[in-house]
């Protein structure tokens, strides 16, 4: 009996995770309170980091909320951190929390409208290259005046429409009909190829996507938290801020886009793959019913998520509230207007959201640990020690390299406050702290979409609903993302030391 119980529980633990993943985890948690008791709180804080990497580049293999949440369990356990440490990082971060509990399902509930619209993009623009650039500039364009994470969140909603539509389709099931959409196991041979050109197909656009919710973040007042941040410790108004951070952002965006279009003609790193033949058809066909049986109820919706879908823009361009809670008005105009009044259906838009929103505050914990003890000190305190020539070079490779493994806004905050206290005291000039504060708003920003750590947007794409549908795990993220960080991040070093 005790030997069938063993193998219950050990199956049960991680579920259907692979035995190798499953031991990989249990050797973790029993490594890292011995490292802690004989070598030190830093490297174990430093092992743990990489650990939680780990989970989140398996995150195909186990949602990396459950081995994640494990480990930082034991880290609160072990004292790396503390439960009022973590939830003072979570009060730091609540407008993030907010944004993603109500502005993801408030998009959720345009997706009629996002399909309608995408869908005329789609199938209007023959040209791949022109479609990613497209998609590139219109994300880096909303994400200057918009919140990364809503124009992500647009992006994910309108890729799920499509992918659900041609796999029902290839299934052999009503593509209007709420049925399941991941599994394979319906879908006829003949289509086998297409579907899996169409997911890399799609899952071009979302790289070219994300990546542009960076090129277009790092230009703005509003563009990231970070450069808010920034800005209120430089006292720069929203024009103020666009021309420091000109010299850099505005070359680097337009070589993004440039390497957008090079990667699709040269078809590297996964890009380049075009819309099967069959699939733009299937799509088309379904456009064209769409428009045939749409009821005026079904027009009246669609005008209403119009009409909510100016209201949000003018209403983060104006940052009349927080974002979360613009998401909420969204929820409930668009709800109110089109009949959608059951707890089943209101709930659905939320699905999607919170087990993402789990897996923040878990990573809230990872970095309540670094700040806890202190793992990038060392790092900013060598920087500070450089001649003052060569400190904004170092501090954007330094900013990009912590992000890349951090939370981008953490580690700006960490070296804003640094800055600023060694301005204080007399260490520097005005000019020479302007210099460098544009050096941390660009090294957090540009280099960090190395990996999807860096980029909230990236980690949101990484762990979502379309992520395991389109194969796009975290390796294939940093890979497809190597060209876009190589181009960003060295002109973006060159500008920061050369041209400001």
């Amino acid at each position: 009996m005790s030997g069938s119980m063993a193998q219950a529980f050990a199956h049960n633990f991680l579920g259907h995770s692979p035995r190798w993943y499953k031991a990989s985890i249990v050797a973790f948690l029993i490594l890292n309170p011995l490292l802690l008791w004989t070598v030190g709180p830093v490297a174990a804080g430093w092992l743990l980091v990489a650990e939680f990497i780990f989970t989140l580049a398996m995150a195909l293999k186990c949602y990396p909320l459950i081995p994640g949440g494990l480990l930082m369990v034991q880290a609160l356990l072990l004292g790396m951190t503390t439960p009022q440490a973590l939830y003072e990082e979570l009060l730091h971060n609540f407008p993030v929390i907010l944004l993603l509990m109500f502005m993801v399902a408030g998009i959720y509930f345009m997706k009629d409208l996002l399909l309608f619209l995408f869908s005329r993009l789609l199938l209007g623009v023959r040209s791949k290259a022109l479609l990613a650039l497209l998609f590139c500039f219109l994300s880096a364009f909303l994400s200057a005046f918009l919140d990364a994470l809503t124009v992500t969140a647009v992006i994910i909603s309108a890729a799920v429409g499509f992918y659900s539509v041609y796999h029902r389709v290839a299934s052999g099931s009503d593509p209007r009909q709420d049925s399941p959409f991941s599994e394979d196991h319906g879908v006829a041979s003949l289509h086998h190829e297409d579907l899996e050109q169409f997911r890399a197909f799609l899952r071009s656009l979302l790289m070219h996507g994300a990546v542009g919710t960076a090129l277009g973040g790092v230009c703005t007042l509003v563009g990231e938290p970070q450069n808010l941040l920034i800005g209120h410790e430089m006292g720069w108004h929203f024009a103020e801020f666009f021309l420091k951070v000109a010299p850099v952002s505005l070359p680097v965006l337009a070589a993004g886009l440039v390497t957008c279009v090079l990667l699709e003609k040269l078809r590297w790193f996964g890009y380049g793959t075009l819309l099967p033949d069959n699939v733009r058809a299937v799509l088309a066909s379904y456009a064209a019913q769409d428009n045939a049986q749409r009821t005026q109820r079904q027009r009246a919706a669609l005008l209403v998520q119009g009409a909510a879908a100016l209201i949000l823009i003018v209403g983060l361009a104006l940052h009349i509230a927080e974002v979360g809670l613009i998401g909420l008005m969204v929820i409930v105009l668009i709800t109110s207007f089109t009949g959608i009044t059951d707890e089943h259906r209101i709930g659905n838009a939320f699905k999607d959201a919170m087990p993402f929103t789990a897996l923040l505050v878990v990573f809230f914990a990872v970095v309540a640990v670094i700040h806890d003890q202190q793992l990038f000190t060392p790092l900013i305190q060598w920087v500070l020690a450089l001649p003052p020539a060569q400190q904004p070079g170092m501090l954007f490779i330094a900013n990009g390299l912590l992000s890349a493994i951090s939370d981008n806004v953490f580690v700006a905050t960490i070296y804003i406050t640094e800055v600023k206290e060694a301005f204080a005291l007399g260490h520097m000039s005005r000019e020479h702290f302007e210099t460098l504060a544009v050096a941390i708003n660009t090294g957090t920003n540009l280099p960090s979409v190395a990996t999807p750590n860096g980029q909230a947007a990236f980690l949101f794409l990484l762990t979502s609903a379309i992520a395991p549908l389109v194969r796009l795990s975290y390796g294939r993220m940093v890979w497809m993302a190597l060209p876009y960080t190589a181009v960003m991040g060295v002109l973006g070093w060159y500008a920061v030391s050369f041209w400001l």
